[in-house]
């Protein structure tokens, strides 16, 4: 899936756990990221910073081919 800024994207749960990056940090991952909306709000190589829900929640980079359209 092609991002771009703006676009309203979730995580997927398949892609995410066995990742690299899921190796290097803790992987017990909150539910919002794969259940709620979040935004891109920037983006640097394969990388999108997304921001999360309505409430304060940290913003997270992700992969972009760990996201998916947020229907």
């Amino acid at each position: 899936m092609a991002v771009k800024k703006g676009d309203m994207v979730r995580a997927v749960r398949e892609k995410l756990e066995n990742s690299l990056e899921a190796q290097a940090s803790d992987t017990r991952f909150p539910s919002y990221i794969f259940e709620s909306k979040g935004e891109v709000v920037d983006m640097k190589g394969d990388y999108v910073l997304v921001k999360f829900g309505k409430v304060p929640t940290p913003n997270m980079w992700l992969r972009a081919d760990q996201l998916e359209e947020f229907k």
